[in-house]
């Protein structure tokens, strides 16, 4: 009914007539404009997206006008930067649409591997507690109103504890003053987890406070705070959240948004114990004395369980501590201590993201994507936890819809491919084989694939193609994304040997036959590509010239071999970008992104080692180079600032590729063969070193690797717990003669060459 409706109407007629009555370009006409520059789509912008994207520029636009009027205010660490002319980070805001962090999104999650709770906290110190809710700040005053406040600070040490529980701890100076928080996440009771701040204050010759603000924004922007109260030495937000004091504050201050932020009148006596603010900017404050030449030490608390957001254990459970589960993960060792303590950030992100469903990100990308998801769940195999993979992968069917389509954004077409490839993958690395009702969702799945090809031949450059799609992969508008060919490709090869171990030769047979003409049709295809003809690599689509999209096409190589390596349009299309898209040995994404991306550059990586060109390691440098120093990445980062310009603040799929990488340099898998050291770098090499990685999952079981350097020269030991039959080994270390092995042999002395 509704849809007759909508075609009985003259809705473009009435849209033009009423915009132009009022002056406004004719929307019909613009979006009829805008969509000649992709390929006709079923989907012309998946709605999850355009709702994404609204809800990030309708901030911007509360940050817009909340910000720039009021410059008086202690604003987070982006705004200072971005805000300030003399900064490299400073933004002119004439004709910006909206004001949005795009200099500096980084932050850092604490939290538990079994809690999908995750508190953030940005680079001077400002911790969110809850899911993109108002933040907790930390200040000194002095009583000759020297203040020390974190966000203003040009330097700050900020450090990631992973011992035990994850701590983030900031620390911040200026003339006498001394400011140290650390935050961290506590489990003593399972079902009330909370958010613990700690912070530090010191003063030298003078006296004054500590202070603790409740601030209307997090890293994002402006985040509504029309009510707080203060009594018992708790603060309630918004009437529902509370945020507990382990000491009473001395005194505590309130402001609205007409009367300023609460900092510009700190000096005044205490007068109210509550604040109502009908725009949504009441501030606190909370003051801690400080004596001259002491320290004060003050608690604050937020239980987590007040964020809907977010699922926790039964009441009355015992929660395993996270160092036990960190334990069960693969173990890298390496002299290099930088590449060593990212490998260790990255298990932690990994864990943490992976808690309930698998995410992206802690913040700006706490949803779901098939995409992410998939490739995550191959960095966890690679960490060894198989259990881990299966529950995440078990609750895919939930995302199919009738059709067969594994959906989290409508009109991206590279899923059903992407979720094939790791369920075979992660069955054939865990030697167990999916549930039935997972099977029969997955066969449904690849039949998906083979009904979404294009099926009328008429001479069309993309036929028997994928159809034109929103690639996520930010590759450009609407096209036949080879990106999503080749997943397809990988899925129907995957299904049929799902349906092998399955003993369905038919369905065997009949995806296996059409892996094959897919794979033949997509190389067909690109012998027409404009991209081709020039330069004999692979454009992003058969209808592209070389451009950074093209970056998505390399992944026939990594992960997914459809290509053997060094193949020459793999090589060609590496040689392209890193000519034209790079900036500083590392992947440079100048479509929508317009940012340093960290996986993509680490898939290139794999590509060169998979090509045994010693450039990897110039790619794997650079990353590191580019970590936080919390030892996380943003999903883009600014060339000019080095700090995220684009997504979340600390990116999971970044993460994954890091732990693949530290294990390719170990082990990495060449069709059945395990490849053993060809990473290593010659540097870790020398006498009396140990060098290891594992246990991690493999296809036929599990692997751990050693490596020792000693009188005796290079020697490579394994230990092996194999499904069936001894897996094939080559040592293929630099520097030294290749060996050929299998997982049956425990130990073998490589010799120099």
């Amino acid at each position: 009914m509704l849809r007759l409706f909508k075609k009985w109407l003259p809705w473009h007629f009435l849209i033009r007539r009423v915009t132009g009555f009022y002056g406004f370009l004719d929307p019909v006409t613009l979006m009829a404009r805008l969509r000649q520059f992709s390929k006709p789509s079923e989907v012309q912008e998946p709605i999850e997206l355009l709702r994404a994207g609204l809800i990030f520029h309708a901030r911007g636009l509360v940050n817009t006008r909340a910000i720039q009027y009021n410059l008086d205010w202690i604003w987070p660490y982006w705004v200072v930067k971005q805000f300030t002319p003399t900064d490299a980070s400073f933004i002119p805001r004439g004709f910006t649409f909206s004001h949005i962090n795009v200099t500096h999104r980084n932050w850092t999650a604490v939290g538990h591997p079994d809690l999908a709770a995750y508190p953030v906290i940005d680079p001077r110190g400002l911790v969110t507690p809850l899911f993109d809710a108002w933040s907790i700040d930390v200040w000194l005053m002095t009583e000759t109103d020297n203040m020390l406040l974190p966000s203003r600070q040009a330097q700050a040490e900020q450090t990631l504890d992973l011992a035990d529980e994850l701590v983030v701890t900031t620390a911040t100076a200026k003339d006498n003053l001394s400011l140290v928080c650390s935050t961290t996440v506590a489990m003593d009771n399972p079902a009330h987890p909370v958010m613990q701040l700690t912070a530090k204050g010191s003063m030298q010759k003078e006296s004054g406070w500590l202070i603790v603000s409740i601030r209307p924004y997090n890293p994002e922007g402006i985040h509504f705070i029309d009510h707080i109260l203060y009594e018992d030495s708790t603060f309630t937000i918004n009437h529902s959240h509370k945020v507990y004091f382990g000491t009473v504050p001395d005194k505590v201050l309130f402001s609205t948004y007409d009367h300023g932020d609460v900092s510009l009148d700190l000096h005044r006596a205490e007068a109210e114990n509550q604040a109502d603010c009908p725009i949504g900017m009441a501030t606190a404050a909370a003051f801690f004395p400080v004596g001259a030449n002491k320290t004060t030490h003050i608690d604050v608390r937020v239980p987590l369980d007040q964020d809907t957001a977010t699922r926790f254990p039964g009441a009355g459970t015992q929660v395993t501590p996270t160092a036990q589960i960190v334990s069960q993960a693969a173990v890298l060792s390496i002299p290099d201590t930088h590449f060593q303590f990212l490998y260790d950030a990255a298990v932690r992100t990994m864990l943490l993201l992976s808690a309930d469903e698998i995410f992206p990100g802690p913040y700006t990308y706490r949803r779901f994507w098939f995409r992410d998801a998939c490739l995550m769940i191959n960095a966890l195999l690679g960490l060894g936890l198989g259990k881990r993979s299966e529950r995440l992968i078990r609750r895919f069917p939930e995302r199919q819809n009738l059709s067969g389509y594994f959906q989290s954004q409508e009109g991206e077409w590279d899923s059903n491919g992407q979720v094939l490839w790791i369920a075979h993958r992660c069955a054939c690395c865990t030697g167990r084989a999916p549930s039935k009702p997972l099977f029969t969702a997955l066969m449904k799945g690849a039949r998906w694939i083979v009904n979404k090809r294009r099926s009328k031949n008429d001479g069309k450059l993309h036929d028997g193609l994928m159809p034109a799609g929103f690639s996520a992969e930010h590759l450009g508008p609407n096209d036949y994304y080879y990106w999503d060919n080749f997943w397809g490709v990988a899925g129907l090869t995957a299904a049929a040997a799902l349906a092998e171990k399955q003993g369905n030769t038919v369905d065997q047979k009949d995806f296996a036959a059409l892996a094959k003409a897919f794979e033949d049709r997509i190389f067909t295809t690109l012998h027409q590509a404009p991209g081709y003809k020039k330069h004999h690599a692979i454009p992003a689509s058969p209808y592209r010239r070389m451009d950074a999209g093209a970056v998505g096409s390399l992944v026939a190589d990594y992960p997914l071999q459809i290509t053997l390596p060094n193949d020459t349009r793999i090589m060609q299309t590496m040689s392209y970008l890193m000519s034209h898209c790079s900036y500083g040995n590392a992947f440079f994404q100048d479509m929508i992104h317009s940012g340093i991306n960290i996986y993509l550059t680490l898939a290139m990586a794999q590509t060169f080692l998979r090509s045994q060109d010693t450039r990897y390691r110039d790619l794997i440098a650079t990353v590191a180079d580019l970590a936080s120093p919390t030892g996380q990445w943003p999903e883009a980062i600014n060339p000019l600032t080095g700090g995220g310009c684009m997504g979340d603040g600390q990116h999971g799929w970044a993460a994954a590729e890091w732990i693949m990488m530290m294990r390719s340099l170990f082990i990495r898998e060449e069709g059945g063969l395990l490849v053993l050291g060809s990473g290593l770098f010659p540097r870790w090499l020398e006498k009396n070193t140990t060098l290891s990685f594992g246990p991690t999952l493999v296809p036929g079981g599990t692997v751990t690797v050693t490596f020792t350097t000693s009188d005796k020269g290079l020697e490579l030991f394994l230990d092996a717990s194999v499904h069936d039959k001894p897996i094939a080994c080559r040592a293929a270390v630099p520097g030294y003669h290749p060996e050929d092995l299998d997982t049956s042999q425990a130990h073998c002395l490589l010799e120099p060459v």
